[in-house]
């Protein structure tokens, strides 16, 4: 199925058939056990930050051409997401699938979702508020190994680049955000320090970035990691919101995103069918899948605003347009709760 092939979904805001469940899109309302217990520390409502169209596709071999990627961000606009990080401002030569992001940004239908570019400096700056993006996010490594790999530069020089960047968008009035990866566990040293992560977390708060996303970059975090880096991170800088961006390479994505819930986050980074991986880590696989993460909350009594069917059209259709086998269970197993609203 193409992502342009006619579908009630081409239109975002057409209806779409419940399987006889007019309310299946909602979370369980039961979903929750009463009565305490680690469920009541859980927030009622997340923000989910759609990644596939950047992060997910860029990782694939092969070109992917401009208007499935067009048409993939009009599919998900106004599906309830909170952003949709639609693309990346880097030279060409570094990432070929993101050379076509100004002819993106003229092309996607605006909507009630923010858009979120990936910027690696000033020039990225430059470029990615002429284009209008709602918002910019900045990456910097944990480990000097990993930022030279994949930057190409030292840590300090990546910081100084923020620190260049960050006047333009202040100027803009566009909100930056600072991702800062393998966060939890590098490829080439191992284990990171987390009083590391937060001291780099520190500088970009003081430069100015309202929002932090710990990034588990190669799938090395484990639950308990996780929930005490996030507490440890809110301890310190508690004004600032904190966001995370998880991928699934040794099946601990769903675990650690409820260990993430546990310590507070409420903004959660996930890809499209579970698109994704890195270059730079032999073996990886994608991010945490948008459908299964937001199914597995909408069982659990979590609200995030998105709609769960429609987000499931656009994954299969973006299998059909992308023709290779995406690694989401929920596109394969379908809804959980649509057996008894079924009957």
């Amino acid at each position: 199925m193409s992502i342009h092939s006619p579908s009630p979904l081409h239109d975002p805001h057409a209806a779409v058939p419940r399987n006889g469940d007019a309310g299946a899109m909602a979370p369980r309302a039961d979903a929750a056990v009463a009565g305490g217990g680690w469920d009541t520390a859980l927030p009622s409502r997340v923000r989910v930050v759609e990644v596939g169209p950047r992060d997910g596709l860029q990782n694939l071999p092969g070109f992917v051409p401009t208007e499935v990627k067009i048409g993939l961000i009009n599919r998900l606009v106004g599906l309830g997401l909170d952003r949709i990080e639609a693309v990346a401002f880097v030279h060409p030569r570094a990432v070929p699938q993101m050379r076509d992001a100004l002819e993106i940004m003229r092309a996607v239908r605006r909507g009630p979702t923010r858009f979120m570019g990936l910027v690696p400096n000033r020039r990225g700056t430059e470029r990615a508020l002429a284009a209008g993006l709602d918002m910019l996010n900045f990456v910097v490594s944990a480990t000097e190994s990993f930022n030279r790999a994949n930057l190409n530069q030292s840590i300090e020089d990546s910081l100084a680049a923020l620190a260049d960047s960050m006047p333009l968008a202040i100027g803009a009035g566009v909100p930056m955000r600072l991702t800062i990866s393998t966060a939890f566990g590098c490829p080439y040293e191992g284990h990171v320090d987390p009083t590391r992560v937060i001291e780099i977390a520190r500088r970009g708060a003081d430069l100015g970035c309202g929002e932090i996303c710990l990034g588990d970059t190669t799938g090395m975090a484990n639950p308990r990691q996780v929930y005490h880096l996030f507490r440890d991170l809110a301890a310190a800088l508690p004004a600032v919101e904190v966001a995370v961006h998880l991928h699934n390479t040794r099946g601990a994505g769903a675990a650690n995103l409820v260990a993430a819930l546990q310590a507070g986050v409420t903004v959660f980074d996930a890809s499209i069918g579970g698109l994704g991986g890195c270059p730079y880590a032999p073996g990886a696989t994608g991010n945490i899948s948008t459908e299964d993460m937001v199914h597995m909350l909408h069982e659990m009594g979590v609200d995030t605003g998105v709609d769960l069917w429609r987000l499931i059209d656009t994954a299969r259709a973006l299998e059909g347009a992308l023709g290779v086998p995406l690694t989401g269970q929920v596109i394969r197993a379908g809804v959980a709760y649509a057996l008894s609203a079924r009957g």
